[in-house]
């Protein structure tokens, strides 16, 4: 068993089928004969997590369904896990462990479990219920700093997409950033780059206040992003516009959708963070459509590893301090269980 889950690595989507259904069988026969699984070897093959996360999970799935001591022994475990499923069943643990100390009136453990679970969860629905805890409780959540939504933009637009012909159209930002350059946009009027900064807790960006409203327009965003090293980074960017997305002057996704919603991570770009200076550069196109859901111009976007976990930039502060003065000397401990 364990010899065809590591099969599984680095293995496309039908090799992991047909592997994942070869593992179901052997476990699922040698079960029935002879009553129990190679659990030290299944045990050693999950500890090592360099595995193929769909593997791991497989893994213990078969670990648990034999001994039904493991997910007691091995879930706390895995707060910090690469397979976001198994770190989801940690964080769920956890939060269940806030919600009935609180319910049993004792706030402080209830308020550093709700801590260690907003610190490690990935999925938006658990990083929600332990902000909505901990602010209920009147402490300090900063989820821009939490995600790494990137908050300070320098804006330009509205260019020409009438028709929808700008997409393809290479505008001067994607030519040359000069942030200090003047061009003459959609309206025959001159624009120039103006610098903007959201506070919306999700990193969210309106164009439609930043740059006035308009139809068939492409507007841009550039934004400095100064790194302590090299890495691999996803650039993850919601948005209902056309879009695209340069890292270092590289071209990482290009999509060209309108009124698709805009939920979180709706895009990936992966690309490589250079140690020092980096340049973001977004396009965000809208089009023509008169609908009146159809008139958001907006986009947020966060800089994270493949987890989800945020990349901050040196130059970024901590979170932002608390509104509430009773949560003042919580804002240290907040700060710690961001990072």
């Amino acid at each position: 068993l364990p010899t065809i889950l590591a099969a599984m690595d680095g293995a496309g989507p039908l090799a992991i089928n047909w592997l994942r259904a070869a593992v179901d069988a052997i476990a699922e026969r040698q079960m029935h004969e002879k009553g129990k699984l190679p659990l030290a070897g299944l045990e050693k093959f999950l500890a090592e997590k360099q595995h193929d996360a769909r593997a791991r999970r497989l893994a213990y799935e078969w670990i648990a369904r034999a001994d039904p001591t493991a997910p007691e022994r091995l879930i706390p475990t895995m707060l910090d896990d690469p397979s976001l499923e198994l770190r989801r069943d940690a964080v769920a643990r956890v939060l269940t462990r806030a919600d009935k100390a609180l319910a049993d009136q004792k706030n402080e453990p209830a308020l550093a479990s709700y801590r260690q679970a907003l610190a490690a969860a990935r999925d938006l629905d658990q990083v929600k219920a332990a902000a909505e805890a901990l602010k209920k409780l009147n402490q300090p959540v900063d989820l821009a700093h939490h995600f790494g939504f990137v908050q300070d933009w320098q804006l330009i637009g509205p260019f020409d997409n009438r028709q929808g012909k700008g997409f393809d159209v290479a505008y001067p930002p994607e030519k040359n950033v000069d942030l200090a350059g003047t061009y003459t946009g959609l309206t025959e009027k001159s624009i120039g780059w103006i610098s903007h900064h959201t506070d919306e807790e999700y990193g969210q960006v309106d164009l439609n206040k930043a740059l006035d409203k308009h139809m068939g327009a492409v507007g841009y965003a550039w934004g400095a992003f100064n790194a302590d090293r090299d890495q691999p980074i996803e650039l993850r960017l919601g948005t209902e516009s056309a879009n695209k997305i340069w890292l270092n002057g590289k071209l990482l996704t290009t999509n060209e959708k309108y009124h698709a919603n805009g939920t979180m991570d709706q895009y990936v770009g992966r690309g490589e963070l250079k140690r020092g200076p980096n340049v973001i550069l977004l396009k965000i196109c809208q089009n023509e459509q008169k609908d009146s859901w159809a008139q958001d111009w907006k986009f947020q976007l966060r800089v994270c590893d493949a987890a989800g976990k945020a990349v901050l930039a040196t130059d970024r502060g901590g979170p932002r301090p608390p509104q509430n003065p009773t949560a003042a000397n919580t804002s240290k401990e907040q700060s710690s269980a961001s990072e």
